[in-house]
């Protein structure tokens, strides 16, 4: 159905913990005609890739957002028009600004009046010379033009606490002077930079000629001040140049967004790894026999990650900490398990951790304990990096068959041919010991090694 009335495009909301996207490609120009759900433009955040669609139908009159720009959600990308519409819009657009500065001072002098009974045309007569004069003092400053700081998203505050960064020390390429995480993890990255800034107050102690006053007249030379400190470069943060056989691309904003997730986990956490070996047998002959009903029925392959997740469930009810959270020096435990299942991209392209609750795929937060499954491409042994700010992640790995002892009806040790799965368990020492662990662990192998179809 076409639009009767201008539409505004906005960034989207792709989860509650992202608070900013990034334009990688526009689908529709300027002047182009789009139909309502069409796919409009493309954008990356740190949790997904994806394309927007159009909100109606129309004519796109304006883009106010260009490719590589990262935004806050809920900011005006673009503005759809009926078709009628479009032609005349750009003249509107393009009306002198003085018009619309003559109606704000307006607005203020009428508010002036309303409060101090003065008329409300000689604050207008005033307001207007006043304003150029007004805009050169604020281009500068990093503010949004109402005299506060510029919005700062909750992401860029959270790296700021968690280095120990003044935000108004930054310099932001944003909108309106914006502090981007981009912005704050480039200012991180060159942090050694700034510490000598900290020797600038050694100029004081020239301050103490006062004394000599009276000798002011013959020895008119001021002391010398200190030589200005040579501005310092920045360091790495040039563009590097490929060599030979090199070519460069710019990270997207998912993989900006995994690189500092992953980082700041290794940072935070103290990771140990725990390996367990499982005899699968049980699991392989349960999943033979209910696999033929589960494509039947739903349409999909029957994996072991199905069993392990299941079992998984189970063993952290009576081992909660591998379930928890640290907040400051809080033990948080929780009677539920959100549990994520990290999924790769095609290509590399990064990937992304949907969250079951209660049972079911909710959006990509809110996890209290990660499977990961690298096993599916014959990953043998891994060490993953916890999910923050989980305390432990469990890595699958692939299904072997192995010569491994086992006993006989007899009780008697014999060689056999056995279906072999490492489970990796990495986990955040600092709340996790190892035998709790190892504990966990048991008890999942146990699981798994024993449960009949009736326990699944």
């Amino acid at each position: 159905m076409a639009t009767t009335s201008a539409i505004d495009v906005v960034m989207p909301q792709m989860g509650v913990s992202v608070s900013e996207g990034t334009i990688t490609k526009w689908l529709k120009q300027e002047g182009e005609r789009v139909a309502a759900d069409e796919a409009l433009l493309e954008i990356s955040t740190d949790k997904v890739d994806t394309e927007v669609p159009s909100p109606g139908e129309g004519v796109v009159q304006q883009i106010l957002v260009q490719e590589g720009e990262t935004v806050e959600v809920g900011t005006k990308l673009a503005v759809i028009v009926p078709e009628g519409a479009a032609a005349p819009a750009p003249p509107a657009e393009q009306a002198p600004p003085e018009p619309a500065t003559a109606q704000a001072a307006a607005e203020a002098g009428a508010s002036s009046s309303a409060e101090g009974g003065a008329p409300a045309a000689e604050p207008v007569a005033e307001a207007e010379p006043a304003a150029p004069a007004t805009a050169p003092a604020e281009a500068p400053a990093p503010s949004d033009g109402t005299g506060e700081k510029t919005f700062v998203s909750p992401v860029v505050a959270r790296i700021a606490a968690e280095h120990g960064v003044d935000v108004d020390r930054v310099e932001g390429t944003g909108r309106g002077g914006r502090v981007t995480k981009k912005d704050i993890l480039a200012y991180v990255e060159s942090g050694p930079a700034e510490a000598p800034a900290a020797p600038a107050a050694p100029p004081q102690p020239p301050a103490e000629p006062p004394p000599p006053a009276p000798e002011a007249p013959p020895t008119p030379a001021p002391a010398a001040a200190p030589p200005p400190r040579a501005a310092e470069p920045t360091p790495a943060m040039a563009q590097a140049q490929p060599m030979p056989g090199e070519t460069l691309e710019p990270m997207n904003a998912m993989r900006r967004g995994i690189a500092e997730h992953m980082r700041r986990s290794l940072d935070t956490s103290a990771h140990v790894t725990t390996v367990f070996e499982v005899d699968m047998a049980k699991v392989v002959a349960l999943r033979k026999k209910l696999k033929p009903e589960y494509e039947q029925s739903y349409g999909v392959n029957l994996t072991y990650l199905a069993f392990i997740g299941r079992a998984t469930v189970e063993a952290i009810k009576n081992w909660p900490w591998v379930n928890g959270e640290i907040r400051g020096e809080q033990i948080v435990s929780k009677r539920f398990v959100n549990l994520g299942i990290a999924v790769a991209l095609e290509g590399g392209q990064g990937l992304i951790v949907p969250v079951i609750k209660n049972l079911t795929p909710d959006d990509v937060q809110g996890g209290t304990f990660t499977i990961t499954n690298p096993g599916g491409w014959g990953a043998i042994i891994g060490t993953p990096i916890i999910s923050q700010p989980q305390v432990a992640i469990l890595d699958v790995e692939a299904l072997v068959k192995r010569p491994v002892v086992v006993q006989d009806e007899d009780g008697s040790d014999v060689i056999g041919i056995r279906p072999m799965m490492n489970l990796c368990l990495s986990y955040d020492h600092r709340l996790v010991d190892g035998a709790y662990a190892a504990q966990f662990m048991k008890e999942l192998r146990e699981n798994l090694e024993s449960w009949d179809e009736g326990a699944y």
